[in-house]
């Protein structure tokens, strides 16, 4: 009798490697334990750079973390975070959900195709593949207005771009393409724009627009075909988190020196910090022994984005952080790291304590904007932002920070932060004439930094806003649409 044999599968032979390494991610959300905010709790297999990517993921949503603990030692990795979203109130959107669970259980591939302020998701179908040019520089007035006018010159459409300013030094991401095609620029005419921009990048600083110990800072200039950052292997590199690594790279945590013969402002680059006191962080150091720990204590005004700023640095400055724990109440975040060195060990010298306060001083401050906020929206086109930065320019108002992106029916959302040349808030008066005498062209203006009026009597303002757009509005007008 012939018996016939057949191989044997084990049923659980698909779960094996759950088994051997450890479940997934497991992402909770309970919004049942706390009136008026969420908690999510994580739990997974530890690896490197974890907390940076559970960070990310949140803000990329944009909640607003007001609580969270950390821990991670022992190849495991647990995390509880008290959340809100964007309007203050507890997260129940299913596709936020589901997409916050398939991005931190390593799936981000499945996630649900959510566009967020964090990270821009453009359409190579509309755009084609832009090509991203990196720049970093010296600030000066109007620095950021002669870029985008060299690249309008150059016949280059910016279907997406990003700018910080800090501590006189600027960075910047754009995406470009080509004016004529819509698609990606070629590797000979990219040589010549990146030569073009490097000659701005590197002018002669004079005395009118800066001051001499400007003209020592870095400038650079580099394009890439995709936006490449440093960090932990798996890490997904976001604009914002570019900026802070484009920033870190130019040592923008050291304050320029003020001297007597520089306009107060200009000195400082046109720092987006505004009051400096007011904003500072504090940030202490100091070691635990017993357990091989450096204790990082980070005090400040609490905003939206403030975790993911300091996590973000300590990861790029090479720190791996074992523990934490965040709060915030009345306004005021506190923050409380355990970190070691990624090749193990606590801060041993007492320049490298200073360095580290430095920059995360520095990455708090650096998304802090106390200027005027204006949003617009247009039809884009070549030369648009060149058009709109060199009418703020000439009329002494100096960009702070910048964020354009354009959507899938080719209008662009263009979000500034301006203020006076010398530093000075832009007077709130002269804000009200701005949108009175723009007429039919719809201009949003916050001022997301309240000024308390001063026993001073009111001044009227320097100029008008009808002088400043008189000769520009009307080639304006047929481009721009009203703000939706």
């Amino acid at each position: 009798m012939t018996r016939a044999f057949s191989p044997y599968f084990d049923p659980e032979f698909d779960s094996l490697s759950e088994r051997i390494n450890g479940p997934p991610c497991r992402v909770t959300f309970d919004n049942e334990s706390l009136e008026d905010r969420t908690i999510v709790k994580i739990d997974c297999v530890k690896k490197q750079g974890q907390l940076l990517d559970v960070v990310q993921v949140l803000t990329e949503v944009n909640l607003t973390i007001s609580k969270g603990y950390i821990s991670s030692d022992a190849g495991w990795f647990m995390d509880v975070f008290h959340v809100k979203d964007e309007n203050g109130k507890k997260v129940t959107d299913q596709n936020i959900i589901n997409y916050i669970q398939q991005a931190i259980g390593s799936n981000r591939a499945a996630a649900s195709n959510i566009t967020t302020q964090t990270r821009k998701l453009l359409d190579t179908d509309l755009h084609g593949e832009p090509t991203a040019i990196e720049m970093t520089a010296t600030d000066r007035p109007g620095l950021f207005s002669e870029i985008s006018a060299a690249l309008a010159d150059l016949q280059c459409n910016i279907v997406e771009a990003h700018a910080w300013s800090h501590n006189a030094r600027l960075a910047c991401v754009a995406y470009i393409n080509d004016q004529s095609s819509d698609t990606r620029i070629d590797g000979n005419r990219l040589a010549a724009i990146e030569h073009h921009l490097n000659t701005i990048l590197h002018a002669s600083i004079t005395p009118e627009n800066t001051c001499p110990e400007s003209s020592s800072q870095h400038r650079d200039v580099k394009s890439t075909g995709l936006i490449v950052a440093g960090g932990s292997e798996g890490t997904m590199t976001t604009v914002e988190r570019r900026l802070h690594q484009l920033l870190l790279s130019v040592q923008d945590f050291d304050v320029p020196p003020t001297r007597p013969e520089c306009p107060p402002g200009i000195s400082l680059g046109m720092d987006a910090g505004g009051d400096q006191e007011a904003e500072k962080a504090s940030v202490m150091i100091e070691n635990c022994a017993e357990k091989g720990y450096s204790i990082v204590t980070v005090q400040c005004k609490d905003r939206r984005r403030l975790m993911f700023d300091t996590v973000c640095t300590l990861a790029d400055m090479q720190y791996v952080i074992p523990h934490a724990s965040v709060d915030s109440h009345g306004g005021y975040a506190f923050q409380e790291y355990f970190v070691r060195k990624i090749d193990g060990g606590a801060l041993s010298t007492e320049s490298e304590k200073q360095h580290a306060m430095k920059c995360l001083e520095a990455a708090v401050e650096r998304r802090v904007c106390e200027g005027i906020r204006l949003e617009l929206c247009a039809n884009n086109r070549v030369g648009l932002l060149s058009d709109i930065t060199r009418v703020l320019r000439e009329n002494g108002l100096v960009v702070l920070r910048a964020d354009l992106a354009t959507k899938m029916d080719k209008c662009v959302d263009i979000t500034f932060y301006v203020r006076d040349i010398f530093g000075n808030k832009v007077d709130m008066e002269f804000v009200k004439s701005m949108k009175r005498e723009m007429g039919l062209i719809d201009l949003a203006v916050k001022n997301d930094k309240v000024v308390k009026p001063n026993s001073a009597p009111a001044t009227k303002p320097r100029f008008s806003i009808g002088d400043i757009f008189k000769s520009q509005i009307e080639r304006l007008s047929h481009s721009l649409v009203t703000y939706m």
